[in-house]
């Protein structure tokens, strides 16, 4: 019997690479290959979170296509986009969310199927192996509650609801003893974990730091408003990375109204100040371009901005998704003028980090990830990378690293016996 071959081509967050591998632990009659070109079947995970996410996507499909490779679409993007691809004959197969632990049974069909399922499922399946990474993910919530008027996501992911606690837990356990210490909480917005179940993301992150075998515990993006007093009590934990990302999505208040954001960026401010005194490096998410972003509102957003300790950021230049309430505004910003803002943010947060990075005293706690000759790379526990020179194979070793450089690219160090 030919055993047929699978590749998964996962784009766009760590959510989804959890769901990958969520369908690899399913694929019991296949076999997972590395390769596009080794593979009869490829599974695409897709991305549908901005319209060049959905353009990467289409794209790939097409190539995959003209190599003859049978193509089946999972992911955000089997929701919003599958049924046009199917309809076009670009895809074999359309999978939503619900039908990933049913994958085996979709793909040993002759025939073409369309199954989007629904947006209420939880999987139970347990990962217990990533093979070829050096952390872990776990999901351990689905779907979000917030409307904010710009995202599609809610809408392909369904409302907010939390994987039960026993699963996550039992799953960390047996992944800790195949020998995985760092384990980073995914979700599509993991801080509203618990209101479901009445539990919260603070009182699941107490149990994680008992168990045995966690070094680091990460966190995916988490709202202001969403960091309560159990949280905080976690705050001080050694596992806990020093690095956090709360979503702001932008610091005019006026904007904030704009968006239908529920945060308040007096009250943001304050949180952040907190998080820093606390030695915390902070991420955070910005959209530039947004209908009504007017110069007087980008000025007051970029001013209060220069406030904030950030170290981290992911921008965005604000994209139009067919759907949401923000589509129907009237655009006033033109593209050269977006991306020149983006570059402002950027410039600002790479500083804000390279000035973060020079005047840390501390040691550093890093997972070594990757290898260049006899360079390695990995993340310390403030999230930033640290490149090490080494005679010696460190490969998926935790350092500890007492002296460093920092350059504006990364820290660089050196390991000796």
């Amino acid at each position: 019997m030919i055993v047929k071959k699978v590749f998964f081509k996962t784009f766009g967050c760590r959510t989804n690479i959890y769901d990958t591998q969520i369908m690899i632990e399913n694929l019991k009659d296949f076999e997972v290959v590395n390769s596009e070109e080794k593979a009869d079947i490829v599974v695409v995970n897709s991305c549908t979170v901005t319209n060049g996410a959905d353009s990467g996507v289409r794209s790939y499909i097409n190539s995959a296509n003209k190599h003859g490779k049978r193509v089946v679409i999972a992911g955000c993007g089997a929701l919003s986009k599958g049924e046009e691809l199917f309809a076009n004959e670009k895809v074999f197969g359309v999978m939503g969310h619900s039908e990933k632990e049913k994958i085996n049974t979709l793909l040993k069909s002759d025939e073409k199927f369309f199954k989007l399922g629904d947006l209420e499922t939880l999987d139970k399946t347990i990962v217990q192996d990533y093979a070829g990474k050096t952390k872990a993910f776990i999901k351990i919530q689905e779907g979000c509650d917030f409307r904010c008027s710009y995202c599609i996501i809610p809408y392909v992911r369904g409302d907010a609801r939390s994987q039960d606690e026993k699963l996550i837990v039992e799953q960390i356990e047996k992944l800790a003893r195949n020998g995985y210490g760092e384990f980073v909480l995914t979700g599509t917005n993991i801080g509203s974990y618990g209101k479901d179940t009445h539990s919260s993301l603070g009182a699941l992150l107490h149990k994680i730091g008992k168990i045995q075998g966690v070094r680091r515990v990460r966190l995916g993006s988490i709202e202001p408003v969403q960091i309560d007093e159990r949280f905080y009590e976690v705050l001080d934990e050694p596992w806990l990375e020093r690095h956090l990302h709360v979503a702001l999505q932008h610091t005019s208040q006026e904007m904030l109204k704009i968006m239908r954001r529920r945060n308040h960026v007096a009250k943001d401010l304050m949180l952040f100040e907190f998080l820093a005194d606390k030695g915390y490096a902070l991420g955070t998410d910005f959209i530039v371009g947004h209908p009504g972003e007017s110069e007087v509102l980008w000025q007051e957003a970029y001013s209060m901005l220069e406030r904030f300790p950030l170290t981290h950021i992911h921008t965005f230049i604000y994209s139009k998704r067919d759907g949401t309430p923000s589509a129907k505004m009237k655009e006033t910003l033109k593209g050269d003028v977006a991306k020149a803002r983006l570059k402002q943010v950027e410039d600002l947060v790479e500083k804000k980090n390279y000035n973060f990075r020079k005047a840390l005293k501390s040691s550093l706690d890093v997972l070594v990830e990757d290898k260049k000759g006899d360079t390695y790379s990995g993340f310390d526990q403030y999230y930033n990378k640290v490149i090490i020179n080494s005679k010696q194979d460190i490969s998926k070793e935790w350092l500890h690293v007492e002296f460093f450089e920092a350059k504006k690219d990364a820290n660089y160090a050196n390991f000796k016996i």
